[in-house]
């Protein structure tokens, strides 16, 4: 049985996931869905005031309900939350609901991506790159785990990600 006609994209914050998510679902003729943007949206308020309130458990919650009923459908792109893989039942649901890609880059690379968003509670500390780089020892193992591909972002210009992943995803090779 094949998997459904959906792409997800995961992996650590900054490493591109909106931007080239954008790109690439419009090369692929698929609806583009980034999960972080849907909660603020459905919840009326934005991640780090959530987090203030509800905390990161509370977050994880949200996030998990949301990705088991967008994943549930067809033809759409989505752009994951960096911490999306963390639960294992998260993990099941995107490595059968379509194809994953890993997008990667170095805690340093991220750093520069990330040091002026105030919309990431994790970085909103004195050493956000000793964090980021927590994180993705964290968290590499299981972005691998549910990935059918995986790209270096490193240095690379999100158009030429996006029509990597594009070209990957038509071929098959998820």
């Amino acid at each position: 049985m094949s998997k459904p006609n959906n792409v997800f994209l995961v992996g650590p914050m900054g490493a591109g996931k909106t931007t080239i998510g954008r790109i690439a679902a419009k090369n692929l003729s698929l609806k583009f869905v980034d999960l972080d943007a849907e909660i603020e949206k459905r919840c009326g308020a934005d991640i780090p005031w959530i987090f203030d309130v509800e905390g990161e458990a509370g977050f994880r919650k949200r996030e998990s309900l949301l990705l088991a009923e967008l994943a549930a459908d067809e033809g759409i792109l989505l752009a994951t939350g960096g911490g999306a893989v963390i639960d294992p039942q998260n993990r099941e649901v995107l490595k059968s609901r379509g194809c994953v890609v890993y997008l990667c880059a170095s805690a340093k690379q991220l750093l520069e991506r990330t040091a002026h968003d105030r919309s990431r509670p994790l970085l909103q500390v004195d050493d956000p790159l000793s964090v980021l780089t927590r994180l993705m020892k964290e968290r590499d193992p299981l972005y691998r785990e549910v990935a059918d591909l995986i790209v270096e972002t490193e240095r690379k210009k999100p158009q030429f990600v996006a029509e990597w992943v594009t070209r990957e995803v038509r071929q098959h090779r998820c």
